[in-house]
């Protein structure tokens, strides 16, 4: 399940890059250092993952195993993480590390208790080798809870170099030239943009990047805290902008009525698979994943990206998400699941899946050469570049009633918003109404 990384993504700021830093090998760490020290022990660990995702981070949980002599078991929980990890709580089948991702469903799981604090080790680590706003994201009332283990960025434009090359466009730099280009690739033959509106979570990346650019970062932080009404008129500018996009049928491949009906790995399929119908697709880095497995598009070649270019005389937005590895107080080897998560702090463990490919690490000590592909390494250069510059994903940060649940909430009305943009301040009154509810609850 690719759901927000969740994905994740440019426009840099200053920060350096331990460039020289080792990705693999080299001395013990916190983990057990290779002597076997957790040897009979098993270690449950739950997340959304599945397919390429499941079985590339099993890799990392196998050379856990190899360090350590734990055993790991996966579980996959789809989507809804609250309410699966909930009920096995309830059950006495807690797992012992969640990987996490969403900001506002580690908030409820800390603030129900459910969390051990990091240990001094891997908080040592964290404040070492991340940039303060992954340790901000992770952290719940001062203290702190998750480790960023997988980032995604979220603030890119996939296209493929031979239809821009054919409609003779290039990588836009502003968003008006952004629909300017589609224009042009629309006239060439095909559809500008492949929207993957049957997955609500697309239309949150969407908005959050217009808004971040447009509105800039001190409203993004107050609207996605709630500190800001989503009837705020910075709101109803960037749904109106937004919806310039949305109701122009010579952007959206097969128009609205199609792109509700097409979900993130059809959007891919549209621009990627053996019968193009549209020349970009918005979406974050793991979208090259995708256009690799599936279709065998080697990335940089016959597949790459722009940076979300600047919304109205913004900055370019640099917008991430990730999944965080938290530890369950009511884990039956909760432990052994904190040397996990020590582990998964190191360079070295963030290197076994920056090997397979489809993976971003937000550890700045993580060496470029880790990455597979010189694209991969851009914009892993761009997330770790962008220091605390970097905002979190919106709807990932709210309550999963407002933010991360299908069929309701922001996905379910920025799905009705693409089905009919034309009442932008109508929307935002209805977001509005839904925030309350969720934040409130």
């Amino acid at each position: 399940m690719m759901r927000r990384r969740t994905t994740l993504l440019t426009g840099c700021t200053a920060l350096a890059l331990a460039l020289g830093a080792t990705a693999c090998g080299g001395g013990p760490v916190s983990a057990g250092g290779g002597d076997k020290a957790l040897s009979g022990q098993t270690v449950t660990v739950a997340g959304v993952w599945s397919g390429s995702e499941q079985k590339n981070f099993q890799k990392v949980l196998d050379a856990f195993t190899e360090k350590t002599g734990a055993k790991t078991q996966f579980v996959s929980t789809g989507d809804n993480v609250s309410t699966v990890v909930g009920s096995k709580i309830e059950g006495g089948n807690a797992p012992d590390v969640v990987m996490v991702p969403q900001v506002g469903v580690l908030q409820q799981f800390a603030k129900k208790g459910w969390l051990k604090p990091l240990s001094p080790t891997a908080q040592q680590t964290i404040d070492a080798d991340y940039a303060p706003v992954w340790k901000k994201y992770g952290s719940v009332d001062g203290a702190l809870y998750g480790l960023y283990f997988k980032a995604a960025h979220k603030s890119t434009v996939w296209y493929s170099p031979d239809a821009l090359a054919q409609a003779g466009v290039e990588p836009p730099k502003t968003y008006d030239e952004l629909l300017k280009a589609g224009h042009t690739v629309s006239d060439s033959g095909l559809a500008a943009f492949a929207v993957a509106g049957q997955d609500g979570w697309t239309l949150t990346d969407w908005f959050e990047n217009i808004y971040l650019s447009q509105a800039g970062p001190e409203k993004y932080d107050a609207l996605a805290a709630h500190r800001l009404k989503w009837t705020d008129p910075t709101v109803v500018e960037a749904l109106t902008t937004l919806g310039k996009l949305f109701k122009d049928k010579q952007l959206i491949a097969g128009g609205q009525k199609e792109a509700l009906n097409t979900d993130f790995p059809g959007s891919v399929e549209k621009v990627f698979g053996p019968k193009p119908e549209a020349g970009m697709v918005y979406e974050g880095d793991f979208v090259a994943g995708v256009a690799h497995d599936q279709y065998g598009k080697a990335i940089g070649k016959d597949a790459d990206f722009f940076p979300f270019p600047a919304v109205g005389g913004g900055t370019a937005p640099v917008v991430s998400g990730g999944d965080a590895a938290v530890v369950l107080k009511d884990g039956k080897n909760a432990k052994a699941g904190m040397k996990l998560l020590e582990y998964l702090a190191t360079p070295e463990a963030a290197a076994v899946w920056a090997k397979a490919g489809g993976f971003l690490s937000p550890n700045k000590k993580l060496s470029l050469s880790a990455y597979g592909d010189d694209v991969t390494r851009a914009t892993a250069k761009s997330l770790v570049g962008a220091g605390d510059s970097v905002r979190f994903d919106m709807s990932d940060q709210a309550p999963a009633a407002f933010g991360g649940t299908k069929g309701t909430g922001e996905w379910k009305l920025l799905q009705d918003f693409l089905r009919d943009p034309s009442d932008p301040k109508g929307t935002a009154a209805r977001l509005e109404a839904a925030a309350a509810k969720a934040y409130q609850g």
